[in-house]
């Protein structure tokens, strides 16, 4: 069932800000690396970044 959206704007990217190429794509930088974690399995570790990048909010770190 579809439901009426209501947005409050964080999701609007300020285009100012982003360069692109001539394909229309753009780079992403990174800005902080907030958390690591390694994981170990029966013969290796893998190891995961949490990375704030440029351009977005804390909330879409990946």
């Amino acid at each position: 069932m579809l439901k009426k959206y209501h947005g409050d704007g964080n999701y609007i990217i300020c285009w100012d800000s982003v360069l692109l190429d001539q394909n229309l794509a753009y780079e992403e930088e990174f800005v902080v690396i907030l958390d690591r974690e390694v994981r170990k399995l029966r013969s290796k570790e893998i190891t995961s970044t949490k990375v704030q990048w440029k351009n977005r909010p804390v909330e879409e770190s990946t």
